[in-house]
């Protein structure tokens, strides 16, 4: 019993030590504050609105224009009484979305308890980053933006938090623009990893170049590991955006998944015909069946990341980032 024992311990002690360890942020401070856009927005009284959407506009500098000009899509040529009476028009019509939205977030102090964590995480890497000093939560047209970053805010579009059985996601018209296996991440759990994928995007904006499939995949495997540096707490099937039972199927079958590219001559290729089927949002892989997740060669990037990472793990994470993506491929030697 004693030696059973004793290989459970070296057997997790080995497995916990595939990660490699969180540093201690809890002497970071952070300086950032809620602010709730839209229950002032649908607070707003209707027989002063002219005014008191001038006011609450100017109140939020960073992001009031943009909630009208860019969200709404009012025109910028407008008069102010028609811009209020446009904006009144949505408030009407998303009252019952913004009741819903009420039940789930009148107290959003846990969901800005996970981003400071994370933030924290980005001062310990990045001390000289600017990081936001606001949370903005808004509402705004279900077929449109969702969580953005601004110059000095995160702003959490609440409307794609609802939960994924939210039945207004069901509705054609937003399916043509978020289908479901996008409306499936709708959730209030992904507010903290949309957050910090827009600071890492920040931080390394993707570029549009004509590399190789395989450089593609690990500079989305980069930005995938520096997530889960940011968000240690958080499942790895939700930084990648796949449910539970696809992320373990993943690794369960991450032999085949290699072959695909392997096999096939993927992985040096620069036709984005090919490219687009591996990269970026998609419902599935067709190669890999119905129940396969799209991007899979994001997933596959993130394996190569992990496997440099496990053989150079004094790399510090600004310098990962920074390191040329076909050189982590050829000095990972990944194969599964």
């Amino acid at each position: 019993m004693r030696l059973t024992i004793c290989l459970l311990m070296i057997v997790l002690f080995l497995s916990c030590n595939n990660e490699p360890s969180r540093p201690d942020v809890s002497n970071i401070s952070v300086n950032l504050v809620t602010r709730r856009f839209e229950k002032e927005l649908f607070l707003i009284d209707s027989t002063q609105r002219t005014p008191a959407l001038d006011k609450l506009i100017g109140s939020y500098p960073s992001f009031g224009e943009h909630f009208l000009s860019s969200i709404l899509n009012a025109d910028p040529r407008w008069s102010a009484d028609s811009v209020s009476q446009y904006v009144y028009g949505f408030v009407s019509s998303y009252r019952n979305l913004y009741d819903s939205a009420e039940k789930i977030f009148n107290d959003f102090s846990p969901y800005e308890k996970e981003i400071k964590q994370g933030i924290r995480y980005v001062k310990h890497y990045y001390p000289a980053y600017k990081a936001p000093r606001e949370i903005i939560t808004y509402i705004g047209p279900l077929d449109g933006y969702g969580d953005i970053l601004t110059e000095d805010a995160l702003v959490v579009g609440l409307h794609q938090h609802l939960g994924s059985n939210f039945s207004q996601y069901k509705t054609t018209w937003v399916q043509e623009t978020y289908p479901q296996y996008i409306t499936n991440r709708f959730t209030p759990e992904y507010i903290s990893v949309n957050c910090m994928k827009n600071i890492v995007l920040d931080m390394y904006p993707e570029k549009s170049e004509d590399k190789s499939l395989v450089y593609q995949m690990v500079e989305k495997g980069k930005r995938l590991y520096m997530l889960s540096r940011l968000l240690p707490e958080t499942d790895e099937y939700k930084l990648i955006g796949y449910t539970q039972k696809q992320l373990k199927d993943c690794y369960e079958h991450e032999t085949q998944i290699w072959d695909l590219f392997v096999q096939n001559n993927f992985l040096q290729t620069i036709d984005n015909n090919v490219i687009k089927n591996y990269i970026g949002e998609g419902p599935k892989t067709q190669e890999l069946g119905e129940s396969s997740p799209g991007n899979i060669g994001s997933f596959a990037g993130w394996q190569i990341v992990k496997q440099y990472m496990k053989k150079k793990p004094d790399t510090k994470l600004p310098d990962l980032m920074k390191s040329d993506a076909e050189i982590i491929f050829q000095e990972a030697r990944y194969k599964p």
